[in-house]
């Protein structure tokens, strides 16, 4: 699965870094998790169609995390979206959402179901699970974590004996889906191993760095913080209820996560390195986010190399 970073800035975009939002691309489905304004058009220069958003994860209720919705379900709905939008978010979000209904003129002929949540599991499918837990902002803030259930392990060198080039038909396989080649049909149980936990990823939205995110991104395979502040304004980050690079480096530690993806910076920060290497001294496996930046997630068990 791949996580594309639409949006990088705090508060106020910059020539190079847009309003907060992150897409999560999973087979079949795309979330986004806070949605600001110019999303949709960052989407288009990653080439992600907003038509394939199944659902939108709002962390908080700040501008800058949500005022790209109302113009993405306008699109939707000019585009003949017909596919239900389910969007997910805290305590008054449904009054936030009813306002946005009201700006300007458009019809819809799709479901928008909102849910108001706030700590625990929000979502919960066959393949997967999305919950949440409070962070420590300014307001009611949530944090996110998505995580695949234990699945089993795709055997690749079997499907190429069999026959099969690497492509959707492996996917099919792997999610349990027999697959023809030629006048043979191969049943998923012939190239799937033992189970292996599935992918973890956790998402902070705007916090100070808190106990309850530790928690939950306990051995993620990929955390994204927010970064707002370079080391040594804490007091800055403490008043404004975010965090440094160094103290999300601290929570990527004490979680024992694999990596740490710094975001949401403010826009005096036209270098990222001053960010990423405070955050390196302390957990090595940091990188800055950029705009557009797209990483594949894989799981990895612990007595893995990788």
């Amino acid at each position: 699965m791949e996580v594309t970073f639409l949006g990088t800035s705090s508060a106020v975009p910059s020539k190079m870094r847009n309003h907060t939002s992150i897409a999560l691309r999973i087979p079949g489905e795309v979330f986004l998790f806070d949605c600001g304004e110019g999303t949709q058009r960052q989407m288009a220069l990653a080439g992600i169609s907003p038509m394939k958003v199944t659902r939108i994860f709002i962390t908080h209720l700040h501008g800058d995390h949500i005022l790209g919705i109302p113009g993405m379900i306008q699109s939707m709905g000019f585009r003949g979206r017909e596919e239900p939008l389910e969007l997910y978010g805290p305590p008054g979000t449904l009054e936030v959402y009813e306002s946005m209904m009201k700006v300007g003129y458009f019809s819809l002929d799709f479901e928008i179901q909102v849910n108001e949540i706030t700590e625990g599991v929000v979502v919960e499918e066959d393949e997967y699970l999305v919950s949440c837990a409070r962070g420590s902002h300014s307001v009611t803030n949530l944090a996110y974590c998505f995580q695949e259930k234990k699945r089993p392990r795709f055997i690749r060198e079997k499907a190429i004996a069999l026959g099969l080039k690497p492509g959707p038909a492996f996917g099919r396989l792997h999610r349990g889906i027999p697959v023809r080649v030629g006048d043979r049909v191969i049943m998923p149980e012939e190239v799937l191993g033992e189970p292996r936990r599935g992918v973890k990823i956790c998402y902070s939205g705007d916090t100070r760095p808190c106990e309850s995110i530790v928690k939950l991104a306990r051995g993620a395979d990929l955390l994204i913080h927010e970064s707002t502040f370079e080391a040594g304004k804490e007091d800055k980050a403490a008043e404004s209820g975010h965090s440094t690079a160094a103290e999300a480096a601290r929570v990527a530690r004490d979680a024992e996560v694999r990596r740490l993806i710094l975001t949401h910076l403010s826009t005096r920060y036209r270098r990222s390195e001053v960010l990423e290497e405070a955050a390196r001294e302390i957990f090595p496996e940091t990188v800055v986010a950029e705009d557009l930046m797209t990483l594949e997630v894989n799981a990895v068990e612990p007595h893995d190399d990788g």
